[in-house]
Formats: structure tokens, C-alpha cells, sequence
């Protein structure tokens, strides 16, 4: 049963990975694996502490924390399940000139950008018909580039969302 899930998830990358070469879709998808990285969330996540008004400085802070707290279960989870990244392992994968040298599962930048945006989608409902596409191509940005495996990215996907929902109830309610 695992290595036909593996089957699946190697084709799939493979099939997304594929549209590496164009120019186009390489600036699309570059980008938004930028909005899931450290320097990005990061940011964004001190500049809503520092510019949110009073009545959404908690979910400011929930986003913060979450922030923080998912890459404790993304440590651990990546020293638990050291899978190598798919460009090392699949045949015909693309990927970018000097890419990520750590463990695979699960996605970090997919965790990172769920767990920064959840707070803001449940506080502001309407905002989520724009953050969750914006989540997905970050998760699609990390397969394209050959950095993922889809598994990982959905791992880090529920992470992240679980991490922001959490932070935002302990927090906002």
C-alpha cells in the first residue's frame, strides 16, 4: 500500500514538475514559493504586529505565534521521517540551481504560510477566498520546483492550518 502511495506521489510531482523550463511559469511559481519562506512570513507577520489596529492585534499575535509554534512539529517531524527531497531521488526531476539540502517532510513554507494567514481567514472569512488559493500555489510552488513531494506539501498544509486554528482559539476566543 506505501509504495503505491509513493507511485502516486512521484507521478504527480512528476507532472507538475514537467512545466519546469518555462519562463513564465517559473516567475509565477518562484514567487510564491517566496510568500511561504522565512524571510516573507516573517516579516509580514512583525509588520501586522506593528500596524494592526486594536481590534485585530490578537489575531496578529495568533498568526505570530502560530508562526513560531508549527516549525517545532517541522523540526521534529523532518528528524523522525528523514525523507530525501524528490530532485535527489526521481529521476527527471527539475530543480533550481542550489536548492534545499534538508529533509522533505513536510513542507516548511507550506507550513509556514497556512499557519501566518488561518488567524486572518477566521477573523475575516471573506479574506479566506483569497488566502487559500494564495496557500495552494505556495504548496504547488514547492512540487513545481522539484523541492516536494505533494505529501509533503499537504502535510505541511495541515500543519499549518491546525497550528493557525489552534493559536487563534487559544488566543481570540
Amino acid at each position: 500500500m506505501l509504495n503505491l502511495f509513493y507511485g502516486f506521489d512521484c507521478q504527480l510531482l512528476l507532472k507538475v514538475n514537467r512545466h519546469f523550463d518555462k519562463k513564465l511559469l517559473n516567475l509565477f511559481f518562484r514567487f510564491f514559493t517566496y510568500l511561504g519562506g522565512g524571510e516573507f512570513t516573517i516579516a509580514a507577520t512583525f509588520i501586522l504586529l506593528l500596524l494592526s489596529p486594536k481590534d485585530t492585534k490578537l489575531t496578529a499575535i495568533s498568526s505570530a505565534l502560530a508562526l513560531s509554534a508549527s516549525h517545532i512539529p517541522v523540526y521534529f517531524l523532518k528528524q523522525i521521517f528523514p525523507r530525501e527531497r524528490p530532485y535527489l531521488i526521481v529521476e527527471k526531476t527539475k530543480f533550481p540551481a542550489e536548492p534545499l539540502k534538508d529533509h522533505s517532510f513536510p513542507s516548511g513554507h507550506t507550513t509556514a504560510f497556512f499557519s501566518v494567514v488561518i488567524p486572518y481567514g477566521i477573523y475575516i472569512p471573506q479574506l479566506s477566498y483569497i488566502i487559500i488559493p494564495l496557500g495552494i500555489c505556495v504548496g504547488i510552488s514547492r512540487i513545481y520546483l522539484g523541492l516536494h513531494y505533494p505529501s509533503d506539501v499537504i502535510a505541511g498544509g495541515l500543519l499549518g492550518t491546525f497550528t493557525g486554528l489552534l493559536c487563534f482559539y487559544l488566543l481570540c476566543t
